[in-house]
C-alpha cells in the first residue's frame, strides 16, 4: 500500500513538472499551437513587452515578457500564459481561436492567430496585428480559393478546420533564411548593448566610397534620407518578414520598388547621419524587430552585380513572378 501511495506520488510530480515545460500558450487544436503563441507575442509587444519577433516559437524572449507582464499585473510570475494571463490582456487576450467565426471588422486573439497560421501556408495577411482588415480577408479568401472553399472572406468552421488539417503549403517557410555579407570588409562593433544603447545591427569597418551590395533578392523598400541618425539608409524587404537595412552610405544607387539580387550594388559606404566615421551599419529586422544578423551571414560575400543591369538576364531572377523570389539560402543569380 504505501509502495503504490509512493508510486502516485511521483506520478504527479512528474505530470506537474511537464506541465510547467508545456509552451506560453496550450493550443485547443493542436495545429493552432504556434498560432496561439504568435498571438500572444502580438498582444505583448502592442503593450510595450519587447523584443521579441512574431514567430510562433515560445522561446526565451517570450517567456520572459510574460513573466514582465505577470509581474506588473501582480499575477503569479510563471512565464505561462494561462487563464489569468490571457484575461489580464484584456481585449488583446480574447477570443480563443475557433471560438467563433472570424470576419471584416473582427479584433482579438483570434484574429492575430488565424493571420500567423494562414502566413504559414503561405497566403500573407499584410501583417500581424490582430485586426481583420481587407488584406486578411483577401488572403482567407485566396486560401479558401486554393483549398477548394466557398469564397466569402469568412474564417469560419470550415475554413479553420481546412486550415489544422492542412499539411501542405503554398510557398511557406523552408530552412533557415541565410545573407550574404554587404561588402568585404572586417567587422566592427556587433549587435547588442552599447556605451548603454542597444546597438540594434553590426558594423563594417571600410573606407568611404567602398561600393555595398545586397544580401540577398528582394525589392526595395525604403531609399532615401533617413531623420532618425541613420542617414542615408536603403531597405531591402526579403520574403518571410525579413528587411536588411543599409545605413550611413555616402550614395545610393537604387530606388524604392526596384528588384535586386544578393550583390546588386546599393550605394556606398559613407559617414552621414548619426556617424563617427566612415562605416556600413547593417542590420536585419523581421516584421520590424532588429535581430542579431551574424548567425544569418554566409562567410562570403556576394559577387557585384553592376546597379542599373536588367534582372532578368539570369534564370529565375524575375522575381515578380518567380516562387523562389528569395530562397532560404540567399544565391547571386549570375548575369552573362
Amino acid at each position: 500500500m504505501l509502495a503504490a501511495v509512493r508510486r502516485a506520488g511521483v506520478l504527479t510530480v512528474l505530470v506537474v513538472a511537464g506541465a510547467l515545460l508545456l509552451p506560453a500558450v496550450v493550443p485547443e487544436p493542436a495545429q493552432a499551437g504556434r498560432g496561439n503563441v504568435a498571438a500572444l507575442q502580438v498582444a505583448l509587444r502592442a503593450l510595450g513587452y519587447r523584443p521579441m519577433a512574431v514567430d510562433g516559437i515560445s522561446g526565451r524572449w517570450t517567456r520572459r515578457a510574460v513573466r514582465r507582464f505577470q509581474h506588473r499585473r501582480r499575477l503569479a510570475v510563471d512565464g505561462i500564459a494561462g487563464p489569468r494571463t490571457l484575461r489580464r490582456l484584456g481585449r488583446r487576450g480574447r477570443p480563443r481561436y475557433g471560438r467563433r467565426p472570424m470576419r471584416r471588422g473582427h479584433r482579438g486573439f483570434d484574429v492575430a492567430a488565424l493571420q500567423f497560421v494562414l502566413w504559414r501556408r503561405g497566403f500573407h495577411p499584410g501583417g500581424f496585428d490582430g485586426g481583420y482588415g481587407g488584406r486578411t480577408a483577401r488572403a482567407v479568401r485566396r486560401y479558401q480559393r486554393a483549398a477548394g472553399l466557398a469564397v466569402d472572406g469568412v474564417a469560419g468552421r470550415s475554413t479553420l478546420r481546412k486550415l489544422r488539417r492542412s499539411l501542405v503549403y503554398r510557398s511557406g517557410p523552408g530552412g533557415p533564411v541565410r545573407f550574404f555579407r554587404p561588402l568585404r570588409a572586417p567587422m566592427g562593433d556587433g549587435f547588442g548593448w552599447r556605451w548603454g544603447r542597444r546597438h540594434t545591427g553590426v558594423d563594417f569597418t571600410a573606407g568611404y566610397g567602398r561600393a555595398v551590395g545586397a544580401a540577398g533578392r528582394g525589392r526595395v523598400a525604403f531609399a532615401g534620407w533617413n531623420t532618425g541618425g541613420y542617414g542615408y539608409l536603403v531597405v531591402v524587404r526579403h520574403r518571410l518578414g525579413f528587411e536588411s537595412w543599409y545605413a550611413h552610405l555616402s550614395r545610393i544607387n537604387v530606388f524604392r520598388g526596384q528588384y535586386v539580387v544578393g550583390g546588386t550594388r546599393i550605394g556606398r559606404v559613407g559617414s552621414t547621419g548619426r556617424s563617427t566615421g566612415p562605416h556600413l551599419h547593417f542590420e536585419v529586422r523581421r516584421f520590424g524587430t532588429p535581430i542579431d544578423p551574424r548567425p544569418r551571414l554566409l562567410g562570403a560575400a556576394a559577387a557585384r552585380t553592376p546597379t542599373g543591369r536588367r534582372l532578368d538576364c539570369a534564370p529565375n531572377a524575375d522575381v515578380r513572378s518567380s516562387r523562389d523570389a528569395d530562397p532560404p539560402v540567399a544565391r547571386l543569380d549570375r548575369c552573362p
